[in-house]
């Protein structure tokens, strides 16, 4: 386990800052305790100063993961965000979605949102924006990226794509293995 590279923090705090946007530094400084990333085996971890030197106990071969997996850098160094990133997400979102209850289910299947299932959108979203994925009772359900824009999303016909799907909690069940 590391810290993360000047250019691996910078790809990483990009891609979390189109969901968040300068709200990382609340990520870091919270008043609980001051909290870092790690990376080890190619993925992000986000943990407490006191586990971090709790896991220097374990050598590297043998420890699995520690903290809560952010995502992972692909081959290509591109990072990309695991779905157990998104109890951190949720509270700290610029830009929200929210689905109709007969859409959730498709959503959580792993399909783009529609127009016909679009509950309410955040103002002023930008097209390709990251946003986070609520049902209309306030339960984050994922996350995924805006495919028009507030004004547009207005004009276009229902069966339309709104947003494209990255993440969902129904990945905890079809991708159990690949997660840890």
């Amino acid at each position: 386990m590391r810290p993360l590279t000047e250019e691996e923090t910078k790809t990483f705090f990009e891609k979390l800052s189109k969901y968040i946007g300068e709200n990382i530094k609340l990520l870091v400084d919270r008043p609980d305790g001051t909290y870092c990333f790690r990376l080890h085996n190619n993925r992000v971890y986000y943990m407490s100063q006191n586990i971090l030197k709790l896991s220097t106990n374990i050598s590297r071969d043998k420890l699995v993961s520690v903290g809560t997996c952010f995502g992972k850098f692909t081959k290509t160094n591109k990072f990309r965000l695991h779905i157990t990133a998104l109890d951190f997400l949720a509270p700290y979102a610029k830009f929200k979605v929210w689905v109709k209850p007969g859409a959730e289910q498709s959503f959580l299947y792993g399909n783009h949102i529609l127009k016909s299932g679009l509950g309410r959108i955040t103002e002023n979203t930008m097209q390709y924006q990251g946003v986070v994925v609520y049902s209309m009772a306030d339960v984050p359900l994922g996350f995924g990226v805006a495919a028009k824009t507030t004004q547009e999303c207005r004009r276009v016909d229902p069966m339309s794509i709104v947003v494209f799907h990255q993440a969902d909690v129904g990945e905890f069940i079809r991708n159990e293995d690949a997660l840890t």
